[in-house]
């Protein structure tokens, strides 16, 4: 029977304080503590807590029919974990329940996999290793930041273990196909492609709540019309992924979402023809039909230039080629605070707030923007990479010259 895999992003950044050219925080203490806990708050108690409240009793009304999935960032657990852990509390009861599936993904929400994979590998480490040892499970199905995909990563990501990813579904890759289908990758037949349906996403995540919308409003009863409506095998899986910050806050409660998030599990199952799945399930359920072949580096909504992804403006450009090119000396410093500090400044975030935002229109990451201009943005962010180069460097010399009196004193005897 067809499925659908629902599957929600999570994901809040470490904000940083503002810093004028020349300053130099003591130690590595880049984040604005009460601006990040402010924040971390008022997603959990407009979102993270009531969604999660009618996921279960969804789930619990539909004797555990609905299933749905998250991709939460290591460093959102982390604040999580800090500041609000009766929301970690309230994910570990979804996934208790069986009918929840934790993704796999970057723990700072980064641009790793363009730049390094060496990083990218430490990085999906790290955040495997917390949501194990948060919700006692270990992620199985991938999603990179920003849904970033080509053939090299399905390769690299079959070979961590990992049974499939989850990426965008590309109208010139599926060239007439369906998004629809589990697929796979040249070479690596065994492992699954789950491509998000563009167009049902975004009606959700974008057009729900706007008057101008020749289809508003949108009902749960219409959606799952419109989803019953497409053409299907019994092995068809339809991916529906968005932020999950769109209940409550990209779209405030007056617009009726909890109200459509709590009426559409049952309409969807309406539909006796109708189940849902988890990715995991899904890709166990379904052979892979065909091949989703992606040489080319592919990433959600097939970005343009001007976004985060592909940082190819000026600013862009400069900034995230000097963060990765601290990689050997954060590494060889062995300091935990150094290394954090560094992961924290390749959140994709940083490098979107410095991109031509009207372009960019719709994207999640302008609800976390501070920044009134691109300009500005750059020029904080700046201060901050040159301020944390000066402080690595400087204790590495330091390192060097103790190293060095210890080597000396030992030649002396």
């Amino acid at each position: 029977m067809p499925s659908v895999s629902f599957c929600f992003r999570v994901h809040q950044p470490f904000i940083f304080k503002r810093m004028g050219k020349g300053d130099i925080c003591d130690g590595f203490s880049y984040k604005n503590v009460a601006a990040t806990e402010a924040a971390i708050n008022e997603l959990s108690d407009n979102c993270y807590l009531p969604a999660n409240k009618i996921l279960m009793e969804q789930i619990l009304k539909t004797n555990k029919k609905f299933e749905v999935a998250f991709s939460i960032s290591g460093i959102t657990l982390e604040l999580l974990q800090e500041h609000r852990p009766d929301v970690i509390n309230s994910f570990r009861q979804l996934v208790n329940t069986g009918c929840v599936e934790i993704l796999a993904e970057t723990y700072y929400n980064s641009l790793s996999w363009l730049h390094s994979v060496k990083e990218f590998s430490r990085q999906v480490a790290l955040h495997g290793a917390l949501v194990n040892e948060l919700f006692q499970v270990k992620p199985v199905v991938f999603r990179n930041t920003e849904l970033i995909f080509d053939n090299k990563l399905s390769r690299f990501i079959a070979s961590m273990g990992y049974k499939g990813i989850l990426c965008e579904g590309i109208s010139k890759v599926l060239d007439g196909r369906t998004p629809n289908q589990v697929y796979a990758t040249e070479g690596n037949e065994d492992f699954g492609v789950l491509l998000r349906n563009t167009e049902l996403s975004d009606d959700i995540a974008f057009r729900f709540g706007e008057s101008s919308w020749s289809q508003h409003p949108l009902t749960a009863e219409k959606f799952a019309e419109w989803l019953h409506q497409h053409p299907v095998e019994d092995t068809s899986n339809i991916n529906i992924l968005f932020d999950y910050e769109t209940f409550g806050m990209h779209k405030n409660t007056e617009t009726g979402i909890f109200n459509f998030l709590e009426s559409l599990p049952a309409a969807i199952l309406a539909n006796d023809g109708y189940s849902f799945k988890t990715p995991t399930k899904a890709i166990e359920n379904s052979f892979p039909k065909g091949i989703y072949d992606a040489p080319q580096v592919t990433a959600w909504r097939d970005k343009n230039s001007m976004c985060c992804v592909w940082c190819e403006n000026m600013m862009q450009n400069n900034t995230i080629k000097k963060n990765y090119s601290l990689e050997k000396l954060v590494m060889d410093s062995e300091d935990k605070e150094t290394i954090s500090t560094w992961g924290m400044l390749q959140q994709a975030d940083n490098f979107y707030f410095m991109g031509d935002t009207e372009r960019c229109e719709g994207d999640s990451y302008k609800l976390n923007n501070p920044f009134s201009t691109p300009k500005e943005a750059f020029q904080n962010y700046s201060n901050i990479l040159t301020g944390f180069e000066l402080r690595v460097i400087g204790k590495s010399l330091k390192n060097k010259k103790i190293n060095y009196k210890q080597s000396s004193i030992g030649t002396l005897y």
